[in-house]
């Protein structure tokens, strides 16, 4: 696997994120403009693509700056047939390493109670739950995550 930082004019991740929008607006139903209006990638300067050993893109995922020193995590995807490999794992991992190249100590991020495998990725991935941010602070469908980087 390969993983190539870009930012989100890079066609691959915008296929992806198309992908990961019709994901979520299945499974977010009716709060999905909600959560949508959050996750436009139109700005986004640090993003990342995996590609499997045929250069086929297979996982997705991004950063952008939340506050002085925090980055969040945003659009973070892998495609169904190929969960299971890895591959998110490897994407975080990547932008951790760049968020900390950037000068920033934490990472934060917000995803879905109906998004258990995500859940599960930050969780085994050494994030802790916080309080709802932001746009999110109230919203019960949402859950937090925060991670120190060192």
């Amino acid at each position: 696997m390969k993983i190539v930082r870009t930012d989100s004019t890079n066609k691959d991740f915008m296929m992806l994120v198309k992908q990961l929008d019709a994901d979520l607006a299945v499974r977010d139903g009716d709060d999905h403009p909600f959560y949508d209006q959050f996750n436009k990638i139109d700005s986004i300067k640090y993003a990342v693509v995996a590609y499997d050993e045929n250069n086929t893109a297979v996982g997705c995922g991004a950063i952008k700056q939340f506050e002085p020193k925090v980055m969040e995590v945003k659009r973070m995807y892998v495609p169904v047939e190929q969960r299971g490999k890895g591959i998110a794992v490897e994407v975080l991992k990547e932008l951790e390493i760049w968020a900390m190249e950037l000068g920033n100590s934490r990472c934060v991020l917000e995803t879905g109670i109906k998004q258990p495998e995500a859940i599960s990725l930050y969780k085994k991935s050494g994030y802790r739950f916080i309080d709802n941010y932001g746009q999110y602070a109230g919203v019960e469908n949402s859950v937090c995550f925060e991670k120190l980087l060192n």
